[in-house]
Protein backbone atom coordinates (compact mmCIF):
# COMPACT_ATOMS: atom_id res chain seq x y z
CA UNK A 1 0.00 0.00 0.00
CA UNK A 2 1.04 3.70 -1.01
CA UNK A 3 2.46 5.71 1.69
CA UNK A 4 0.00 8.52 0.68
CA UNK A 5 -3.12 5.74 1.27
CA UNK A 6 -1.65 5.03 4.37
CA UNK A 7 -1.69 8.32 5.86
CA UNK A 8 -5.26 8.66 4.26
CA UNK A 9 -6.23 5.42 6.00
CA UNK A 10 -4.72 6.08 9.50
CA UNK A 11 -6.48 10.16 9.56
CA UNK A 12 -9.85 8.22 8.68
CA UNK A 13 -9.63 5.71 11.06
CA UNK A 14 -8.35 8.01 13.53
CA UNK A 15 -11.39 10.35 13.11
CA UNK A 16 -13.84 7.76 13.11
CA UNK A 17 -12.47 6.77 16.44
CA UNK A 18 -12.63 10.42 17.97
CA UNK A 19 -16.62 10.02 16.52
CA UNK A 20 -17.04 6.79 18.36
CA UNK A 21 -15.85 8.38 21.09
CA UNK A 22 -17.90 11.56 21.13
CA UNK A 23 -20.99 9.01 20.56
CA UNK A 24 -20.07 7.58 23.68
CA UNK A 25 -18.90 10.48 26.29
CA UNK A 26 -21.23 13.31 24.29
CA UNK A 27 -24.56 11.98 26.12
CA UNK A 28 -23.27 12.32 29.92
CA UNK A 29 -21.39 15.65 28.89
CA UNK A 30 -24.09 17.23 27.48
CA UNK A 31 -26.48 16.35 30.16
CA UNK A 32 -24.48 17.66 32.79
CA UNK A 33 -23.85 20.88 30.30
CA UNK A 34 -27.81 21.28 30.22
CA UNK A 35 -28.07 20.69 34.10
CA UNK A 36 -25.15 23.23 34.87
CA UNK A 37 -27.23 26.04 32.12
CA UNK A 38 -30.08 25.01 33.76
CA UNK A 39 -28.65 25.28 37.12
CA UNK A 40 -27.31 28.70 36.35
CA UNK A 41 -30.77 30.13 34.70
CA UNK A 42 -32.54 29.19 38.00
CA UNK A 43 -29.84 31.06 40.67
CA UNK A 44 -30.18 34.47 37.76
CA UNK A 45 -34.04 34.47 38.71
CA UNK A 46 -33.64 33.88 42.23
CA UNK A 47 -31.35 36.78 41.90
CA UNK A 48 -33.63 38.64 40.09
CA UNK A 49 -36.71 38.26 42.20
CA UNK A 50 -34.97 38.63 45.49
CA UNK A 51 -33.78 41.84 44.14
CA UNK A 52 -37.57 42.48 43.60
CA UNK A 53 -38.03 41.40 46.95
CA UNK A 54 -35.44 44.11 48.67
CA UNK A 55 -36.80 46.49 46.33
CA UNK A 56 -40.59 46.05 46.55
CA UNK A 57 -41.12 44.90 49.56
CA UNK A 58 -41.80 40.95 50.37
CA UNK A 59 -45.74 41.77 50.84
CA UNK A 60 -45.98 43.11 47.35
CA UNK A 61 -45.57 39.06 46.36
CA UNK A 62 -47.62 37.22 48.96
CA UNK A 63 -50.69 39.90 48.62
CA UNK A 64 -50.83 38.63 45.22
CA UNK A 65 -52.02 35.07 45.74
CA UNK A 66 -55.91 35.01 47.36
CA UNK A 67 -54.22 32.68 50.28
CA UNK A 68 -52.07 35.04 51.76
CA UNK A 69 -49.77 32.41 53.11
CA UNK A 70 -48.09 31.54 49.60
CA UNK A 71 -46.88 32.89 46.28
CA UNK A 72 -46.98 30.68 43.45
CA UNK A 73 -46.75 31.98 39.68
CA UNK A 74 -46.29 30.04 36.37
CA UNK A 75 -45.27 30.28 33.27
CA UNK A 76 -48.00 29.98 30.59
CA UNK A 77 -46.87 26.36 29.34
CA UNK A 78 -46.63 25.21 32.86
CA UNK A 79 -42.51 24.26 32.10
CA UNK A 80 -41.18 26.94 34.59
CA UNK A 81 -42.77 28.28 38.08
CA UNK A 82 -41.59 30.19 41.45
CA UNK A 83 -43.53 29.84 44.57
CA UNK A 84 -42.74 31.97 48.26
CA UNK A 85 -44.30 30.09 51.05
CA UNK A 86 -43.91 31.37 54.35
CA UNK A 87 -42.85 29.14 57.40
CA UNK A 88 -42.71 29.21 60.76
CA UNK A 89 -40.76 31.81 62.33
CA UNK A 90 -38.23 29.57 64.37
CA UNK A 91 -37.09 27.86 60.85
CA UNK A 92 -33.68 28.85 60.37
CA UNK A 93 -31.92 29.90 57.22
CA UNK A 94 -30.75 27.12 54.21
CA UNK A 95 -28.71 27.75 51.37
CA UNK A 96 -29.46 27.37 48.18
CA UNK A 97 -30.10 23.65 47.09
CA UNK A 98 -30.43 22.04 43.83
CA UNK A 99 -33.00 19.08 43.33
CA UNK A 100 -34.91 17.01 40.90
CA UNK A 101 -38.42 16.62 42.74
CA UNK A 102 -42.08 16.19 41.45
CA UNK A 103 -44.57 18.67 41.91
CA UNK A 104 -48.15 19.21 40.86
CA UNK A 105 -49.00 21.90 38.74
CA UNK A 106 -52.93 22.61 38.24
CA UNK A 107 -54.06 18.63 37.72
CA UNK A 108 -50.85 17.57 36.54
CA UNK A 109 -47.41 15.99 38.27
CA UNK A 110 -44.08 16.96 36.24
CA UNK A 111 -40.68 16.48 37.24
CA UNK A 112 -39.01 19.05 37.84
CA UNK A 113 -35.01 21.03 38.30
CA UNK A 114 -35.82 23.13 41.76
CA UNK A 115 -33.48 25.86 43.20
CA UNK A 116 -34.34 25.58 46.86
CA UNK A 117 -33.77 28.56 49.58
CA UNK A 118 -35.08 29.23 53.00
CA UNK A 119 -34.22 32.92 53.96
CA UNK A 120 -35.68 35.53 56.05
CA UNK A 121 -37.26 38.62 55.01
CA UNK A 122 -38.95 41.20 58.28
CA UNK A 123 -38.43 39.04 60.62
CA UNK A 124 -40.33 35.71 59.21
CA UNK A 125 -38.74 33.17 57.60
CA UNK A 126 -39.28 32.27 53.36
CA UNK A 127 -38.96 29.01 51.27
CA UNK A 128 -38.32 30.14 47.64
CA UNK A 129 -38.28 27.48 45.15
CA UNK A 130 -37.58 28.27 41.20
CA UNK A 131 -38.58 25.41 39.20
CA UNK A 132 -38.07 23.82 35.49
CA UNK A 133 -39.82 21.42 34.31
CA UNK A 134 -36.90 18.54 33.46
CA UNK A 135 -38.95 18.07 30.14
CA UNK A 136 -37.34 20.77 29.44
CA UNK A 137 -33.97 20.48 30.59
CA UNK A 138 -34.51 17.08 28.25
CA UNK A 139 -35.34 18.49 25.07
CA UNK A 140 -32.34 21.38 25.49
CA UNK A 141 -30.04 17.68 26.31
CA UNK A 142 -31.09 16.69 23.12
CA UNK A 143 -30.72 19.69 21.26
CA UNK A 144 -27.15 19.75 22.47
CA UNK A 145 -26.09 16.17 22.02
CA UNK A 146 -27.00 16.26 18.15
CA UNK A 147 -25.74 19.21 18.14
CA UNK A 148 -22.39 17.91 19.35
CA UNK A 149 -22.62 15.01 17.24
CA UNK A 150 -22.99 16.86 13.88
CA UNK A 151 -20.31 19.20 14.72
CA UNK A 152 -18.55 16.21 15.43
CA UNK A 153 -19.30 14.05 12.47
CA UNK A 154 -18.71 16.81 10.06
CA UNK A 155 -15.27 18.31 11.67
CA UNK A 156 -14.17 14.42 11.44
CA UNK A 157 -15.21 14.57 7.08
CA UNK A 158 -14.05 17.63 6.86
CA UNK A 159 -10.52 17.08 8.44
CA UNK A 160 -10.12 13.67 6.72
CA UNK A 161 -10.81 15.25 3.30
CA UNK A 162 -8.25 18.10 4.42
CA UNK A 163 -6.16 15.55 5.79
CA UNK A 164 -6.05 14.02 2.41
CA UNK A 165 -5.58 16.68 0.11
CA UNK A 166 -2.74 17.85 2.06
CA UNK A 167 -1.21 13.78 2.42
CA UNK A 168 -1.09 14.43 -1.17
CA UNK A 169 -0.39 17.83 -1.89
CA UNK A 170 2.95 16.80 0.43
CA UNK A 171 3.95 13.02 -1.35
CA UNK A 172 3.69 14.27 -4.58
CA UNK A 173 7.04 15.23 -5.07
CA UNK A 174 8.23 12.00 -3.29
CA UNK A 175 5.77 10.19 -6.08
CA UNK A 176 7.60 12.09 -8.98
CA UNK A 177 10.35 10.78 -7.34
CA UNK A 178 9.50 7.36 -7.74
CA UNK A 179 7.97 7.74 -11.23
CA UNK A 180 10.63 9.80 -12.73
CA UNK A 181 13.91 8.47 -11.29
CA UNK A 182 13.44 5.23 -9.94
CA UNK A 183 10.84 2.87 -11.76
CA UNK A 184 11.24 4.69 -15.27
CA UNK A 185 15.03 3.80 -15.36
CA UNK A 186 16.07 0.90 -16.96
CA UNK A 187 19.70 1.91 -16.86
CA UNK A 188 22.07 4.34 -14.99
CA UNK A 189 22.86 6.27 -18.04
CA UNK A 190 18.88 6.95 -18.64
CA UNK A 191 19.05 8.46 -14.84
CA UNK A 192 17.41 12.03 -14.89
CA UNK A 193 19.61 14.20 -13.15
CA UNK A 194 17.01 17.33 -13.06
CA UNK A 195 16.71 18.41 -9.39
CA UNK A 196 13.14 17.58 -8.00
CA UNK A 197 10.75 20.51 -7.45
CA UNK A 198 9.87 20.96 -4.15
CA UNK A 199 10.21 23.03 -0.93
CA UNK A 200 10.36 19.88 1.40
CA UNK A 201 13.97 19.87 2.49
CA UNK A 202 13.80 16.18 3.51
CA UNK A 203 12.64 15.15 -0.31
CA UNK A 204 15.76 17.61 -1.31
CA UNK A 205 17.98 15.74 0.67
CA UNK A 206 16.81 12.24 -0.94
CA UNK A 207 16.71 13.84 -4.21
CA UNK A 208 20.38 14.87 -3.87
CA UNK A 209 21.24 11.67 -2.38
CA UNK A 210 20.28 9.62 -5.19
CA UNK A 211 21.37 11.93 -8.06
CA UNK A 212 25.22 11.45 -5.87
CA UNK A 213 24.70 7.64 -6.24
CA UNK A 214 23.51 7.23 -9.71
CA UNK A 215 26.48 10.02 -10.60
CA UNK A 216 28.78 7.19 -8.82
CA UNK A 217 27.33 3.97 -10.29
CA UNK A 218 27.65 5.59 -13.48
CA UNK A 219 31.24 6.15 -13.59
CA UNK A 220 31.46 2.92 -11.88
CA UNK A 221 29.89 1.28 -15.16
CA UNK A 222 31.56 3.33 -17.73
CA UNK A 223 35.45 2.54 -15.75
CA UNK A 224 33.69 -1.57 -16.00
CA UNK A 225 33.06 -0.85 -19.54
CA UNK A 226 36.18 0.57 -20.28
CA UNK A 227 37.97 -1.76 -18.48
CA UNK A 228 36.16 -4.78 -20.52
CA UNK A 229 37.00 -2.96 -23.66
CA UNK A 230 40.43 -2.29 -23.49
CA UNK A 231 41.35 -6.13 -21.86
CA UNK A 232 39.17 -7.37 -24.73
CA UNK A 233 41.00 -5.27 -27.16
CA UNK A 234 44.49 -6.08 -26.12
CA UNK A 235 43.27 -10.25 -25.80
CA UNK A 236 42.42 -10.49 -29.51
CA UNK A 237 45.93 -9.69 -30.84
CA UNK A 238 48.07 -12.42 -28.77
CA UNK A 239 45.06 -14.73 -29.14
CA UNK A 240 45.16 -14.17 -33.36
CA UNK A 241 49.19 -14.41 -32.92
CA UNK A 242 48.71 -17.55 -31.17
CA UNK A 243 46.22 -19.02 -33.61
CA UNK A 244 48.39 -18.21 -36.41
CA UNK A 245 51.34 -19.83 -34.81
CA UNK A 246 49.47 -23.28 -34.26
CA UNK A 247 48.40 -23.36 -38.22
CA UNK A 248 52.02 -22.96 -39.08
CA UNK A 249 52.80 -25.35 -36.75
CA UNK A 250 50.10 -28.06 -38.20
CA UNK A 251 51.74 -27.39 -41.58
CA UNK A 252 55.49 -28.68 -40.55
CA UNK A 253 55.75 -32.08 -42.04
CA UNK A 254 58.49 -33.33 -39.07
CA UNK A 255 54.96 -32.82 -36.81
CA UNK A 256 54.16 -36.06 -34.90
CA UNK A 257 50.47 -37.00 -35.17
CA UNK A 258 50.17 -37.03 -31.66
CA UNK A 259 51.19 -33.35 -31.19
CA UNK A 260 49.50 -32.20 -34.14
CA UNK A 261 46.01 -34.17 -32.27
CA UNK A 262 47.62 -31.71 -29.28
CA UNK A 263 47.52 -28.76 -31.18
CA UNK A 264 44.24 -29.10 -33.26
CA UNK A 265 43.12 -29.21 -28.93
CA UNK A 266 44.90 -26.32 -28.35
CA UNK A 267 43.43 -24.51 -31.51
CA UNK A 268 39.88 -25.67 -30.11
CA UNK A 269 40.44 -23.72 -26.80
CA UNK A 270 41.79 -20.66 -28.35
CA UNK A 271 39.07 -20.46 -30.57
CA UNK A 272 36.56 -20.42 -28.21
CA UNK A 273 38.53 -18.09 -26.50
CA UNK A 274 38.71 -15.74 -28.90
CA UNK A 275 34.76 -15.97 -29.60
CA UNK A 276 34.42 -15.28 -26.32
CA UNK A 277 36.38 -12.30 -26.32
CA UNK A 278 34.77 -11.02 -29.41
CA UNK A 279 31.66 -10.98 -27.30
CA UNK A 280 32.77 -9.12 -24.70
CA UNK A 281 34.14 -6.79 -26.47
CA UNK A 282 30.54 -6.68 -28.54
CA UNK A 283 29.00 -6.21 -25.43
CA UNK A 284 31.22 -3.70 -24.57
CA UNK A 285 30.80 -1.36 -27.59
CA UNK A 286 26.81 -2.13 -27.80
CA UNK A 287 26.82 -0.74 -23.73
CA UNK A 288 28.94 2.10 -24.77
CA UNK A 289 26.81 2.96 -27.62
CA UNK A 290 29.14 2.68 -30.29
CA UNK A 291 26.83 1.29 -32.21
CA UNK A 292 24.68 3.57 -34.59
CA UNK A 293 20.83 2.87 -35.03
CA UNK A 294 20.16 4.72 -38.16
CA UNK A 295 18.41 2.18 -39.98
CA UNK A 296 14.96 0.66 -40.87
CA UNK A 297 14.24 -2.65 -40.09
CA UNK A 298 11.52 -5.36 -40.67
CA UNK A 299 12.05 -8.20 -38.12
CA UNK A 300 10.43 -10.48 -40.99
CA UNK A 301 13.36 -9.78 -43.20
CA UNK A 302 15.98 -9.95 -40.39
CA UNK A 303 13.98 -13.36 -38.97
CA UNK A 304 14.41 -15.06 -42.77
CA UNK A 305 18.24 -14.32 -43.00
CA UNK A 306 18.30 -15.80 -39.37
CA UNK A 307 16.33 -19.26 -40.35
CA UNK A 308 18.38 -19.34 -43.35
CA UNK A 309 22.08 -19.29 -41.40
CA UNK A 310 20.11 -22.14 -38.91
CA UNK A 311 18.81 -24.25 -41.59
CA UNK A 312 21.74 -27.02 -41.36
CA UNK A 313 20.98 -26.80 -37.03
CA UNK A 314 17.22 -27.63 -37.50
CA UNK A 315 18.01 -30.22 -40.10
CA UNK A 316 20.40 -31.74 -37.83
CA UNK A 317 18.18 -32.12 -34.62
CA UNK A 318 15.43 -32.90 -37.13
CA UNK A 319 13.25 -29.38 -35.21
CA UNK A 320 10.26 -27.75 -36.78
CA UNK A 321 10.45 -24.06 -37.31
CA UNK A 322 7.15 -22.31 -37.69
CA UNK A 323 7.18 -18.85 -38.40
CA UNK A 324 3.66 -16.87 -37.62
CA UNK A 325 4.04 -12.73 -37.65
CA UNK A 326 1.07 -11.19 -37.99
CA UNK A 327 1.78 -8.68 -38.80
CA UNK A 328 5.61 -7.94 -39.58
CA UNK A 329 7.11 -4.96 -37.68
CA UNK A 330 9.19 -2.55 -39.41
CA UNK A 331 11.17 -0.81 -36.15
CA UNK A 332 12.97 2.67 -37.09
CA UNK A 333 16.13 3.84 -35.54
CA UNK A 334 17.52 0.19 -35.21
CA UNK A 335 20.35 -1.14 -35.98
CA UNK A 336 19.62 -4.75 -38.18
CA UNK A 337 23.39 -6.36 -37.78
CA UNK A 338 22.54 -6.21 -34.11
CA UNK A 339 18.61 -7.57 -34.54
CA UNK A 340 20.18 -10.02 -36.61
CA UNK A 341 22.62 -11.42 -33.26
CA UNK A 342 19.68 -10.51 -30.91
CA UNK A 343 17.47 -12.93 -33.11
CA UNK A 344 19.93 -15.40 -33.91
CA UNK A 345 20.87 -16.13 -30.22
CA UNK A 346 17.27 -16.83 -29.44
CA UNK A 347 16.69 -19.10 -32.01
CA UNK A 348 19.73 -20.73 -31.34
CA UNK A 349 19.16 -21.08 -27.86
CA UNK A 350 15.90 -22.58 -28.89
CA UNK A 351 17.78 -24.92 -30.90
CA UNK A 352 20.44 -25.91 -28.36
CA UNK A 353 17.72 -26.55 -25.70
CA UNK A 354 15.41 -28.61 -27.35
CA UNK A 355 14.48 -32.09 -27.43
CA UNK A 356 15.12 -34.23 -30.88
CA UNK A 357 12.35 -33.93 -33.35
CA UNK A 358 11.09 -31.00 -31.33
CA UNK A 359 9.86 -27.52 -32.88
CA UNK A 360 10.25 -23.96 -32.66
CA UNK A 361 7.16 -21.76 -33.19
CA UNK A 362 7.84 -17.70 -33.85
CA UNK A 363 5.33 -15.49 -33.03
CA UNK A 364 4.78 -11.42 -33.68
CA UNK A 365 1.86 -9.22 -33.22
CA UNK A 366 0.69 -5.71 -32.28
CA UNK A 367 -0.03 -5.19 -29.25
CA UNK A 368 -3.45 -3.48 -28.11
CA UNK A 369 -1.59 -0.48 -26.23
CA UNK A 370 0.94 -0.02 -28.57
CA UNK A 371 4.19 -1.47 -29.80
CA UNK A 372 5.03 -5.04 -31.13
CA UNK A 373 5.45 -8.65 -29.12
CA UNK A 374 7.86 -11.36 -30.79
CA UNK A 375 7.71 -14.61 -29.15
CA UNK A 376 9.83 -17.90 -29.54
CA UNK A 377 8.88 -20.66 -27.73
CA UNK A 378 11.04 -24.26 -27.83
CA UNK A 379 9.84 -27.53 -27.10
CA UNK A 380 12.51 -28.41 -24.88
CA UNK A 381 12.84 -29.29 -21.00
CA UNK A 382 11.95 -26.10 -19.42
CA UNK A 383 13.23 -23.90 -16.97
CA UNK A 384 13.55 -24.14 -13.15
CA UNK A 385 11.60 -21.06 -11.68
CA UNK A 386 14.75 -20.30 -9.30
CA UNK A 387 17.10 -20.14 -12.13
CA UNK A 388 15.33 -17.61 -14.59
CA UNK A 389 16.42 -14.02 -12.71
CA UNK A 390 19.81 -15.23 -13.40
CA UNK A 391 19.09 -15.69 -16.75
CA UNK A 392 20.67 -13.26 -18.70
CA UNK A 393 23.89 -13.11 -15.74
CA UNK A 394 26.91 -13.10 -18.15
CA UNK A 395 28.80 -16.61 -18.11
CA UNK A 396 26.15 -18.53 -15.78
CA UNK A 397 24.78 -22.31 -17.45
CA UNK A 398 22.35 -23.93 -15.56
CA UNK A 399 22.80 -26.97 -17.86
CA UNK A 400 25.45 -29.15 -16.61
CA UNK A 401 27.22 -32.84 -17.30
CA UNK A 402 28.39 -34.29 -20.89
CA UNK A 403 24.79 -33.56 -22.07
CA UNK A 404 25.21 -29.98 -21.90
CA UNK A 405 24.47 -28.16 -25.20
CA UNK A 406 27.72 -26.21 -26.27
CA UNK A 407 28.22 -22.70 -25.15
CA UNK A 408 29.22 -19.98 -22.80
CA UNK A 409 26.52 -18.89 -21.05
CA UNK A 410 26.96 -15.24 -23.54
CA UNK A 411 24.16 -15.76 -25.64
CA UNK A 412 21.05 -14.66 -23.56
CA UNK A 413 23.31 -11.72 -21.85
CA UNK A 414 23.99 -10.31 -25.74
CA UNK A 415 20.50 -10.53 -26.84
CA UNK A 416 19.12 -8.50 -23.62
CA UNK A 417 22.25 -6.15 -24.10
CA UNK A 418 21.08 -5.53 -28.16
CA UNK A 419 17.22 -5.38 -26.71
CA UNK A 420 17.80 -2.90 -24.07
CA UNK A 421 20.15 -1.13 -26.61
CA UNK A 422 16.87 -1.01 -28.89
CA UNK A 423 14.88 0.26 -25.82
CA UNK A 424 12.90 -3.12 -25.81
CA UNK A 425 12.02 -5.68 -22.77
CA UNK A 426 13.49 -9.33 -23.22
CA UNK A 427 11.41 -11.78 -20.50
CA UNK A 428 11.39 -15.39 -20.01
CA UNK A 429 8.37 -17.42 -19.79
CA UNK A 430 8.71 -21.11 -18.74
CA UNK A 431 7.29 -24.45 -17.28
CA UNK A 432 9.56 -27.36 -16.64
CA UNK A 433 8.57 -30.19 -18.97
CA UNK A 434 6.39 -27.87 -21.16
CA UNK A 435 9.32 -25.94 -22.66
CA UNK A 436 10.38 -21.97 -22.85
CA UNK A 437 9.28 -18.91 -24.67
CA UNK A 438 11.20 -16.00 -25.03
CA UNK A 439 9.54 -12.28 -25.19
CA UNK A 440 10.64 -9.76 -26.92
CA UNK A 441 8.19 -6.86 -26.82
CA UNK A 442 9.10 -3.35 -28.57
CA UNK A 443 7.57 0.07 -27.35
Amino acid sequence: MRLEAKLVLFNALSKLLLVLLGVVALPPIVSRVSIAHTDQRLREKQGELLDLIRRDGISAFVRQEQNAEAYADYNILKQEYISLTPLPDTTPEEPVRMLEEQRQVDNEIEDFRILSHVFRRDGRAYRLEIGSSLATVELLTYTLRHLALWVLVIGALLTVFTDAAFAHYLLRPLGRLIAQKLQAVNHPSAFPFEPLATTTADFRRLDDSLNGMMHKIQGAFAKEREFMSNVSHELLTPVSILQTRFENMLQDPRLSHAHSLKLVESQKTLYRLRNTVKTLLLIANIENEQYLRNETVSLATVLADVTNELEDRLAQRELKLLVELHPDYVLTNANRTLLFTLLFNLLSNAIKYNREEGSITVTGQLLPSGGYRLGVHDTGPGIAAENIPHLFDRFRRFHKGAAAPEGYGLGLPIAKTIADFHGADLRVESTVGKGTTFILEFA
